[in-house]
């Protein structure tokens, strides 16, 4: 079974991102977290990392509440 890219609804802080991501490779949301806030904080990539938070918020799905099988 293949898994997919959801934004989080439980390990969520802002929109679920990060949480979601976790979820899909199995890291620790905090590690996602870090990783995340060190390449946005990174020299001139600032605008990066937010832009890119904003635009994967608006294009990855929300989580389902259930799962049809």
């Amino acid at each position: 079974m293949s898994k997919k890219l959801f934004r989080s609804t439980n390990k969520k802080m802002l929109a679920g991102v990060c949480g979601g991501i976790s979820e899909m490779t199995g890291l620790d949301v905090t590690i996602i977290r870090i990783i995340w806030v060190i390449l946005s904080i990174w020299p001139l990539h600032v605008l990066g990392g937010i832009v890119l938070y904003l635009i994967c918020a608006l294009i990855i799905p929300v989580q389902p509440d259930h799962i049809d099988i």
